[in-house]
């Protein structure tokens, strides 16, 4: 559990460090003199590095040790975030966004092999919860802090304040890495090739699913609090509070949902059934949500939203979850490496389409209505594209050619 609460904190502050640009926005177009399509840029540079890197720190993880891998991406991305308090020019952040997404390009390759070592398969649930909390509280709370902070003091020191304070976090995870061995040797052995894990049609099936759960997530991480401020005339205090519940529902469901989804496994559940129905539920309520939150009137934005963010946090666990049980340890930082690399990509694209649609029409509309279509691919990649949720029988190097798609008898 400590490992789990450690790797719980440093996507907590990953998520901070991302998302605080977002928070910035308005008071950073004033100042820095950005239009919205060079917002949207910056918002999705974040996205270009950190998909590049995302397959190659897979395979760093698993040679040189997922713990020391996920602690050196720490350090960059805690100096990018403090550097961005010094610049004063457009280019300096679009450089600086790309640095941090070279550094939290490790965090979930890293995280899925060290769970799938230490959790056992029908407990990845609970423990994916707890890592979903964590990624889900960073914007609640960098929102509201952020918000509040950026408010009163500027956005200049919250960025310094904040890349200072992710540093801490590597104090005890040094402790962790002391004395721990770069790899496992026997383990590496019995690694199946890449060749193998890229054949797998439920990999590109789950990667597809991700993409289109991402995608509406990456759009309002990355353009509420400009949505609620400039189109819908939130004052920026309560566009903070408002996106920093919506956030927090989000962390508690994601939470609560793992813990539940293990008690339902515990109890003979099909794990195919319970995570494909999650994941078609999420779809379908984001379809209707993302309509919602264009169309109402404000008191009917803020609930469609909050609906949005408790569905989101329903299926976190799953995201990483069901990669995790078909991988198993010997393919997990590889897989999740390839899986979140397609996810990010919606990273690159929400948040650029969108800002390109609002300089150009001058209104949301349709970049809400996108993220609903984009929601519809989701649905069928995870419950007709994805095969049956269960670990992989992997053939390994030295034993002869893979065989696609075999696996062993599904989770209880």
């Amino acid at each position: 559990m400590p490992l789990v609460l450690l790797i719980s904190a440093a996507v907590f502050i990953n998520y901070i460090d991302r998302g605080n640009l977002a928070t910035a926005a308005p008071l950073m177009q004033n100042e820095l003199h950005l239009s919205a399509g060079q917002l949207g840029l910056l918002l999705s540079a974040f996205y270009y590095s950190y998909m590049l890197a995302m397959a190659p720190v897979g395979w760093l993880a698993e040679r040189y040790g997922a713990h020391r891998v996920l602690g050196a991406g720490v350090a960059i991305w805690s100096i990018a975030t403090l550097s961005v308090g010094f610049v004063s020019s457009f280019a300096a952040l679009l450089g600086l966004r790309l640095l941090l997404g070279l550094g939290e390009s490790v965090a979930f390759p890293c995280a899925s092999k060290l769970l799938t070592q230490a959790v056992e398969p029908q407990r990845l649930s609970f423990a994916n919860g707890v890592m979903s909390c964590g990624y889900l509280l960073g914007p609640a709370v960098g929102t509201l802090l952020g918000g509040l902070l950026m408010n009163a003091f500027g956005w200049r020191p919250v960025f310094v304040l904040l890349g200072a304070l992710s540093v801490a976090w590597l104090w005890p995870w040094g402790r962790v890495v002391v004395g721990r061995p770069p790899m496992d040797a026997a383990s590496a052995v019995a690694e199946p090739p890449l060749g193998q894990i890229l054949r797998q049609r439920a990999l590109w099936s789950a990667a597809i699913g991700i993409f289109s759960a991402n995608y509406a997530f990456y759009f309002i991480l990355a353009w509420l609090p400009f949505y609620l401020v400039k189109a819908r005339g939130f004052s920026f205090d309560t566009m903070a509070w408002t996106a920093s519940w919506a956030y927090l529902l989000n962390a508690v469901f994601a939470l609560l949902t793992g813990w539940l989804m293990d008690r339902a496994l515990k109890a003979g559940r099909s794990v195919n059934l319970m995570h494909k129905g999650v994941m078609a539920l999420n779809h379908v309520l984001v379809i209707v949500c993302m309509g919602a939150m264009v169309l109402l009137p404000p008191k009917g934005l803020i609930a469609a939203l909050f609906v949005y963010e408790i569905m989101a946090g329903v299926a976190s666990p799953g995201l990483f979850a069901i990669p995790q049980i078909m991988a198993g340890p010997k393919a997990a930082a590889r897989w999740v490496g390839v899986h979140n690399c397609v996810g990010a990509s919606a990273g690159i694209l929400a948040p650029a389409i969108t800002g390109v649609l609002v300089e150009r029409s001058g209104q949301f509309y349709g970049a809400f209505m996108l993220a609903a279509a984009v929601s519809v691919i989701g649905l069928i990649a995870w419950t007709l594209a994805l095969p049956p949720i269960a670990p992989i029988q992997w053939k390994v190097a030295g034993k002869g050619g893979a065989r696609a798609g075999g696996r062993a008898t599904a989770l209880p």
